[in-house]
């Protein structure tokens, strides 16, 4: 089986990872750790060759989608107080095949690297919206599972992110490889007023519907919810779910919600994708 064989909806706040939480509260997020965890078991045994990450804190085009044309991406988590770091290996082939595949959709996409004036040889920095579910999912592995970051364009309207999602699945099966599609997102981000968005009843109404729609694996449902909605609930998710949707064909796959909570400002949901053939052997 070639093209997608895995997806997932997967957080990207630190304090999913073990060694990133706090020391006062080494329990906080336990829920989410542990559908990393699951979610990582189910990568692991898809066997991807790569991991496409759609991101919504790397770089912000105006206009235009971007993919990352780099050799390697670089970073670390030391901005949320944790010395957690990573380096990872972009697969360039796949990376403009999907730059190409959006293209060729009509929807403005570009290629960015960092630093190097040749592309192969730069060092792109790593979002912790990468970082985080690479962790768990092929990052750490051996041989490490190289990565295609792709970042999404919240001035395009909805129907062009699944457009693009369309596109990625597209180039995806064209690839030859066997790609997982992780979409990395945190939603709401008003849940507290003594976080620093403030508080807003909207992110518990948006999330309580994601979570809905997913535990009844109603991805389209989700992308029906609106990208004003969203801004409303101060999300960080819609437009990679959007991507997400665009590119699962729903009739093929089949949906999991595995968790949901919001122990700090923001929700963090984890979710699993598999081919529907591929659940009917499990």
């Amino acid at each position: 089986m070639k093209g997608l064989v895995f997806a997932a909806i997967a957080p990207h706040g630190a304090i999913a990872i073990p060694e990133a939480k706090p020391k006062e509260d080494p329990t906080l997020a336990s829920a989410t750790t542990a559908g990393m965890v699951e979610l990582g078991r189910r990568f692991a045994a898809a066997r991807p060759d790569v991991a496409i990450i759609l991101t919504p804190h790397n770089v912000h085009v105006e206009g235009a989608m971007a993919v990352v044309d780099a050799g390697t991406l670089a970073g670390d988590l030391m901005q949320w107080g944790s010395t957690v770091s990573l380096r990872v290996p972009v697969d360039r082939d796949l990376a403009l095949a999907v730059r190409d595949a959006i293209r060729a959709a009509g929807i403005p996409v570009v290629a960015v690297s960092y630093g190097a004036n040749d592309p192969a040889a730069s060092t792109h920095p790593l979002d912790w919206a990468v970082l985080i579910p690479a962790w768990f999912m092929g990052a750490r592995s051996d041989p490490q599972i190289p990565v295609v970051v792709v970042a999404p364009a919240r001035d395009l309207p909805d129907d062009v992110h699944v457009r693009a999602g369309a596109a990625i699945a597209r180039a995806a099966r064209e690839s030859g490889k066997r790609v997982a599609l992780i979409a990395s997102c945190d939603h709401g981000h008003g849940h507290d007023a003594k976080g620093p968005y403030g508080y807003t009843p909207k992110s518990k109404e948006f999330d309580d519907a994601v979570v809905a729609h997913l535990g009844r694996d109603d991805l389209a449902a989700v992308a029906g919810l609106g990208s004003a909605f969203a801004r409303e609930a101060k999300a960080d998710s819609f437009w990679q779910m959007l991507l997400l949707h665009g590119a699962l064909d729903r009739d093929r796959w089949r949906g999991e919600l595995l968790s949901y909570e919001a122990p700090t400002y923001f929700g963090m949901i984890c979710a699993s994708y598999v081919p529907q053939e591929a659940a009917a052997l499990a």
